[in-house]
């Protein structure tokens, strides 16, 4: 009988590739998938450390395991585990391995002497070549490519270089390549992911992105290709023609602002301001007139004032992102803002930083709402992701929505699959979802 795995996969979903990384691997030693963690020998937690909150939502997963499974064996792979090394063993003994995250095809390495019951850490370096994955966690149809590990814009509130490393990138052939595969095998959706795709190929010297764009759309075939996370700072200007000129490259734009004052975002390491950030979204808007645009933003950073956050409200109305996602602010060790504030302080400015989300939030939902309202009467173009058991009906999303971030379709029509394609007439709005019948 082949040894068995599961995997928990948690946070992102560049944690998502690599788990699927790591399926493929041990499928290909012969490892058998497990659907659940009751019926698995080996259980991987692939934990993510990004904010306080994905720590916490870590750990408790563990040790839910391991009350659950004592007879098997768990090991904790992901950022993690490389963000805190073979401490994390000590930290957490009932732990039988620790992985790294910077080349998830590895875990075979130390798979089988945790289950021949010897305690293994390995921090295999980056990855050189991206092996072809077998398995996908994401919804049919719809894939997730990352194009680069790691991060060197050095945000000072960002603790992903601490554990992902400085930008490391594929090769252009290696990632264009996977893609063109991806195609050829059916796949309607391409999600391309990085910490910051716009720096693609800098770390060799080369300004790849606009490049690999265009080999990707030499491809033929009916695909979408769907950016997400464009850091504003730099901005590949070329996109847009390529956007417009080529309905494959969806209008559909992931700019994380951070915040809109420029006297935080330089705090924060960053360039931009308000002023600056407007001007990108009218030209985008400019440019390609079905443009979406989707942002996060950062209350309760060290040193915001009020002021700092007007001008963010100021911004959010004059900017009218179409999706939005407000974070407040996570103290992380070894980040330089982790200095900027002491713990106390963090503590006490914690419920006025939850007063600012909120308040971003509930202005949000009217932005949203006008923006949906003028799909309203269109024709588009919906992928499927679900049927609604005992009705002719079906959830999927349209390129203005990503999957798991934003909104829905709520789609009328008979027979409806998941990873079906349909042409939809827009009829209606219901909070951040459309409703659409099948023409």
């Amino acid at each position: 009988m082949p040894k068995t795995f599961y995997i928990e996969n948690l946070g992102c979903f560049k944690n998502q590739v690599d788990a699927e990384y790591m399926i493929t691997a041990l499928q290909d030693k012969g490892y058998a998938r497990a659907e659940t963690a009751e019926t698995a020998e080996l259980i991987l937690v692939n934990t993510c450390t990004f904010i306080e909150s994905a720590k916490k939502e870590s750990i408790d997963t563990f040790f839910q395991l391991r009350q659950a499974r004592k007879d098997a064996k768990i090991v904790m792979t992901g950022c993690m585990a490389e963000r805190y090394g073979k401490d994390l063993l000590e930290m957490i003994p009932e732990a039988d391995g620790i992985f790294g995250n910077r080349d998830p095809q590895r875990i075979t390495d130390i798979a089988d002497e945790v289950l021949a019951g010897k305690k293994s850490t390995y921090f295999p370096p980056n990855m050189r070549k991206a092996p072809r994955r077998k398995q996908f966690l994401s919804l049919k149809n719809s894939v997730y490519v990352k194009i680069s590990e790691g991060c060197s814009n050095a945000c000072t509130f960002c603790a992903i270089p601490k554990f992902r490393g400085t930008l490391s990138s594929r090769s252009l052939d290696d990632v264009a390549t996977e893609i063109e595969g991806l195609i050829d095998s059916g796949v309607k959706e391409i999600n391309l992911i990085a910490q910051d795709l716009a720096s693609f190929g800098l770390d060799r010297g080369q300004d790849d992105f606009l490049p690999l764009l265009e080999r990707i759309l030499r491809k033929p075939g009916d695909y979408w290709l769907r950016m997400l996370y464009l850091y504003p700072d730099r901005f590949p200007e070329g996109v847009l023609n390529l956007a417009k000129s080529d309905t494959r490259l969806l209008p559909y734009f992931d700019l994380p602002f951070q915040h809109a004052s420029g006297r935080l975002l330089k705090l924060m390491g960053r360039r931009g301001d308000d002023a600056e950030y407007l001007d990108l979204i009218s030209r985008i808007r400019g440019t390609v007139p079905n443009a979406v645009v989707r942002s996060t933003f950062i209350v309760g950073f060290p040193g915001e004032r009020d002021s700092d956050f007007e001008t963010l409200l100021d911004f959010q109305q004059k900017a009218k992102i179409d999706w939005m996602g407000v974070f407040t602010y996570s103290r992380e060790e070894g980040t330089p803002a982790y200095r900027m504030q002491s713990e106390d302080a963090f503590e006490l400015f914690r419920p006025k930083a939850e007063e600012r989300k909120h308040l971003l939030e509930d202005a949000q939902n009217e932005i949203t709402a006008a923006s949906l309202d003028r799909w309203v009467g269109q024709d588009l173009e919906v992928l499927i992701e679900e049927p609604i058991q005992g009705s002719a009906m079906g959830l999927g999303r349209s390129f203005l929505q990503a999957q798991e971030v934003d909104g829905l379709v709520v789609v009328h029509g008979e027979g409806l699959t998941p990873g079906q394609v349909v042409r939809t007439h827009v009829t209606k709005r219901n909070g951040v979802d459309l409703e659409a019948r099948v023409l």
